[in-house]
């Protein structure tokens, strides 16, 4: 996978909660361009949340074509995912694109990527970006020897790989589900 400067993405599971969370940092090289960027989003009437790691225009392009597939395939996460990985894979266009995308309903988690991959992991935790590792392991930890709700291991997941990671920040944006 490629190796993203500029964002930490993280979705945490806990029995019936899921959140997904971005930090909110923007970097250029060596330089910080924007400090509240907000790299997670709702779709579906708040039914499915996408984060994104990578370059933003590429990412929001990929979005509009999952929501594309989601409304093709209403409620069917698994379905509009590999859908998307297909159509991101073969499109010429598309290939060309630079981001990995995080995309998680009441039942699934999932890392798509434009090499066809769609991911679900076995923990039910994704983390992507620069800060991805760190914000994995804090998540890993917390969730074993704590009782906090998913979005607030998500949350102090992300505020350990900002104080970690040169390219995130501690300006988060975590969104929960409920099932």
């Amino acid at each position: 996978m490629t190796h993203f400067h500029g964002t930490t993405v993280l979705s945490v599971r806990r029995g019936a909660q899921v959140a997904l969370g971005a930090d909110g940092q923007v970097t250029y090289g060596d330089t910080v361009l924007k400090g509240r960027a907000v790299k997670v989003r709702e779709m579906l009437d708040g039914k499915v949340l996408c984060g994104f790691a990578g370059a933003t225009a590429d990412a929001l392009a990929l979005f509009e074509r999952l929501e594309e597939k989601l409304k093709a395939h209403p409620r069917n996460l698994p379905r509009a995912a590999v859908e998307l990985a297909k159509t991101w894979r073969t499109d010429k266009m598309l290939r060309q694109l630079d981001a990995l995308i995080a995309a998680v309903d009441a039942e699934h988690s999932y890392v798509i990527t434009g090499t066809g991959d769609v991911l679900e992991p076995d923990d039910g935790i994704i983390a992507l970006g620069s800060g991805g590792p760190c914000a994995l392991a804090a998540a890993r930890v917390l969730l074993k020897h704590t009782e906090l709700a998913a979005a607030e291991i998500c949350r102090e997941s992300l505020i350990v790989a900002a104080s970690v990671d040169l390219y995130s920040n501690d300006e988060i944006t975590v969104l929960e589900l409920m099932r």
